[in-house]
């Protein structure tokens, strides 16, 4: 039996309600009789700002209480940014619908330079994922990468008081939050690599929940899934996590997907690099095969450290 009202559980910050509401709004769109409603929720991800992400236990700090709500009955559903969610998830959840894919860049943002390149030695940019500082320290050794925590408003705010030159982050979240004339340049592939996953919002709910499931599969973009899933296989191959700076990048021509992957080290600036193609039924084998490659050329010695 269909419930009569679908609760979703959201993180409180701007960019996680604008989703939320997003998704909501689709959720009315199509199902018309249903009811939809918003659980904002503060995440320990949320609450602890005064340490890496890395130090907190990964991204998935910022999932943990909205799954508990879910498995206590107190929402049906959760939204996330699908960069956020684990390589592998525990075995009670599922990812019910990958909605369309944004822009997947990452912003380079800045108010007195127009793009990395530009940037003076002894330049302060500001990020706080491990991926963003390998490849900033990878293509400009020169300049002082510092830690940045908080959601799009504080980090702005941050740039804007003086404490960075510039700082890092991705232009989905900017454009979704009306935010797009802050970008100064977009990071884009094969040069930068973003996070496996990022620019897509993803629906996550209960295997127990089985009549909810199909409700939220309608939601689903196959195209987007397929690329997507090819980037988190090779997460998920490497142990994907917060702690390990990996970049992905799938794209779709006809029938081939093509991969492009990197691991990285956020100390030395030293990056490797991977890609290859393989036919859209073999999503996990690409993302497979693309993380052996990198193995191979000794992404170990970054996943033990």
């Amino acid at each position: 039996m269909s419930p009569s009202t679908l609760r979703i559980a959201t993180r409180k910050s701007a960019l996680a309600l604008w989703q939320a509401e997003y998704v909501a709004g689709l959720l009315r769109q199509k199902y018309p009789g249903l009811g939809v409603e918003l659980v904002p929720m503060t995440t320990r991800g949320d609450e602890v700002q005064d340490r890496s992400l890395a130090s907190l236990g990964g991204k998935g700090v910022f999932l943990k209480e909205l799954e508990l709500a879910m498995l206590e009955g107190r929402a049906e559903l959760a939204v996330h940014s699908l960069k956020d969610v684990p390589a592998q998830l525990d075995a009670d959840f599922t990812l019910a619908a990958i909605l369309p894919r944004a822009d997947a860049a990452d912003a380079f943002v800045s108010n007195h330079f127009g793009a990395l390149a530009e940037l003076p030695a002894g330049a302060r940019v500001g990020t706080s994922s491990l991926r963003r500082r390998a490849q900033l320290r990878g293509l400009r050794p020169d300049v002082e990468v510092l830690d940045l925590r908080g959601n799009v408003g504080t980090r702005l705010a941050k740039l804007d008081a003086g404490a960075y030159d510039a700082i890092v982050l991705a232009c989905a979240g900017l454009q979704r939050l009306g935010l797009d004339g802050r970008i100064r340049s977009r990071l884009v592939a094969p040069a930068w690599l973003p996070a496996p996953g990022q620019a897509a919002i993803a629906i996550e709910a209960c295997h127990a929940r089985a009549e909810v499931i199909p409700l939220l599969a309608a939601l689903d973009d196959p195209d987007t899934r397929i690329t997507v899933d090819a980037e988190r296989a090779m997460n998920r191959a490497l142990g994907g996590s917060c702690s390990i700076p990996i970049g992905a990048w799938c794209t779709r021509s006809g029938d081939t997907l093509q991969l492009q992957g990197l691991i990285g080290d956020p100390d030395s600036g030293r990056v490797l690099r991977a890609g290859t193609s393989m036919d859209i039924s073999q999503a996990d084998a690409l993302g497979e095969s693309v993380a052996e490659m990198l193995l191979v050329q000794g992404a170990g010695a970054f996943l033990g450290a």
